[in-house]
């Protein structure tokens, strides 16, 4: 895996896009079962089938959202330099991703500025949570304490 950028190296306007991923049965049964979302809405399939308006098993929000920062972990940006999740804001959800949905992410630099205590920064990213369709299904944005480029890992 390549080393991640550091904090100088982000910056506003700059957009990334991850590898895409496709959601399965898998994905969604197991994660539901481990975060202990049992619901009808995502383990009952004639509840699913007959009282909603999906007609078929969705993924959680959740799991949406765990997937997606898998995806922008993998890309390697922040394998060595990222150092904590620092916030969450304004998380909105469009519609629903489906069992067979593949998703991908285009995370959007929005700002990256140098904290006074330890050479790192903050750095602010929206992320678009896009279906095979293209269609956003989720957006959120992430702020992350990133190495500076003077820090040794």
């Amino acid at each position: 895996m390549r080393q991640g950028m550091t904090c100088e190296e982000f910056r506003p306007g700059d957009v990334h896009r991850t590898a895409r991923r496709t959601v399965t049965e898998t994905d969604v049964v197991q994660f539901v079962n481990l975060s202990g979302l049992i619901e009808p809405l995502f383990n009952d399939a004639e509840y699913m089938r007959n009282e909603t308006e999906y007609g078929e098993r969705i993924a959680p929000g959740s799991l949406t959202f765990a997937l997606a920062e898998g995806l922008t972990t993998q890309t390697g940006m922040i394998h060595g330099t990222g150092l904590a999740f620092v916030g969450l804001e304004g998380m909105r959800l469009f519609q629903p991703v489906k069992v067979g949905d593949t998703i991908g992410v285009e995370i959007e630099v929005l700002e990256s500025r140098r904290t006074r205590s330890r050479n790192a920064g903050i750095v602010r990213c929206r992320h678009l949570v896009k279906n095979q369709r293209g269609e956003t299904v989720m957006e959120y944005t992430v702020k992350r304490l990133i190495r500076g480029k003077d820090e040794q890992a």
